[in-house]
């Protein structure tokens, strides 16, 4: 089972420290979360400087808001990313629930799926080296991966779970594991349908604060106000994991589903939570 690290957004200043130690460390993965209106590092800017700071350890987004963004030089961005990091970019995407984004950028977001859609078959393209379109040629560099990074999809519902075998490699999970195990099973028959070659790469994710007392009432605060919009912080925060039991119990769990990474997502700012949590694991 491969553990990555999920890196808290309140302070970017930060997460260099966060991933030297994480790099030093037994962690697959620096994952960081993406939304546009809000106190947020910019999570390719971020990861670009985390990668160049860093030796081994992957970086991921998670989720990078696809449908915000111009298609053309998103491709162009992960591409370079990839390729100057080796083949170290993990692109997660996903639509985004919060309309402010949307406004902000003057996309849709009814129509946000089928512009991620879309999105990913011209991507696909410009990462296989073909032209963008009429009158236009090839947009490079040429990823690290043959056919562009690593992509993971987001999501909950039926369109975003079918959209991992259509377009994807594999499949990130924010759900605990009474919830996950179906989505895993949805995600594995839609690949099956789509006559997809081995299997999904299945990646969970799972809050999580190890330390103090301040550590933790840190990132309850954190996570809660993150996740105000949604009418749910409450419970989210209450399913924070805060121990080294309940942690260890998650990974247990989530690797009898089957799942190929567990991302340990950390809203408290202290990043000796890094050297917490390798000792959990």
């Amino acid at each position: 089972m491969n553990i990555g690290i999920g890196l808290p957004i309140g302070d970017p200043a930060t997460l260099l420290t966060w991933a030297r130690h994480a790099d030093a460390g037994p962690f697959s993965t620096l994952g960081l979360l993406d939304r546009l209106v809000y106190d947020n590092p910019e999570p390719l800017v971020a990861l670009s400087v985390l990668a160049g700071a860093t030796s081994r350890i992957r970086v991921q987004t998670e989720v990078l808001l696809a449908p915000l963004r111009d298609t053309a030089l998103l491709a162009k961005q992960a591409a370079t990313l990839d390729r100057m990091t080796g083949g170290r970019l993990v692109l997660g995407l996903g639509i985004g629930g919060r309309d402010d984004d949307h406004r902000a950028t003057g996309t849709d977001p009814r129509t946000r799926g089928r512009r991620l859609d879309e999105q990913m078959e011209v991507m696909r393209r410009l990462w296989s080296g073909e032209p963008y379109g009429e009158g236009v040629g090839p947009i490079g560099p040429e990823p690290a991966r043959p056919g562009g990074p690593e992509v993971l999809f987001g999501g909950f519902k039926p369109a975003a779970l079918e959209r991992v075998a259509r377009w994807g490699d594999g499949f990130l999970a924010a759900a605990p594991p009474s919830w996950a195990g179906g989505l895993f099973d949805t995600v594995r028959g839609f690949w099956q349908q789509y006559g997809r070659d081995g299997e999904p790469r299945l990646v969970a994710q799972v809050n999580v604060a190890l330390g103090p007392q301040d550590v933790i009432d840190d990132a309850r605060t954190a996570m809660h106000a993150y996740y105000t919009f949604t009418g749910m912080a409450d419970r989210m925060v209450a399913g924070m994991l805060t121990t080294p039991a309940e942690i260890r119990e998650a990974i247990t769990a989530f690797t009898d589903l089957g799942a190929d990474e567990v991302m340990l997502y950390c809203y408290g700012l202290d990043p000796d939570q890094v050297d917490r949590l390798a000792d959990v694991v």
